[in-house]
């Protein structure tokens, strides 16, 4: 009765205090080109694993996360030089009409903070030009 409870202690704990570590994801929230170039300039080669969505191309999907490639080659040697990643190609956040993060995360809010800057930026830029083009006598 005594060790009976006490592996079920043990086993209460470490599903509490969990059994492995984490690792980071070096991928993990960047644009698949980006990702895509650093894992190969580190001598991986890329496996898209997974995508959802269809609304931005390849290259600017978002990496939801990667894994090294659980699986052998055909002699049975683990790939180690494989990573494969996970795309979400929905589009930085939802509209009406495009799917994506909603504005009320964290991903979603500054995924429309970049663009609302990035659509400031071209608007202050097309006025600039507008003023040098239409500027008489100068």
């Amino acid at each position: 009765m005594v060790f009976g409870s006490g592996a079920i202690g043990a086993l209460a704990l470490s599903t509490v205090f969990g059994t492995g570590v984490a690792a980071a994801d070096d991928y993990a929230g960047q644009k698949y080109s980006d990702a895509s170039s650093a894992a190969s300039d580190a001598g991986q080669t890329v496996v898209v694993a997974a995508r959802v969505g269809d609304k931005v191309s390849q290259d600017d999907c978002l990496v939801t996360r990667s894994q090294s490639a659980p699986f052998a080659d055909g002699s049975g040697v683990p790939v180690a030089s494989t990573v494969q990643f996970y795309l979400n190609c929905n589009g930085g956040y939802a509209t009406a009409g495009t799917p994506g993060p909603s504005l009320g995360s964290p991903e979603g809010r500054a995924a429309k903070a970049a663009a609302d800057e990035a659509a400031a930026e071209a608007e202050s830029e097309q006025e600039a030009a507008l003023a040098a083009v239409s500027t008489p006598n100068q």
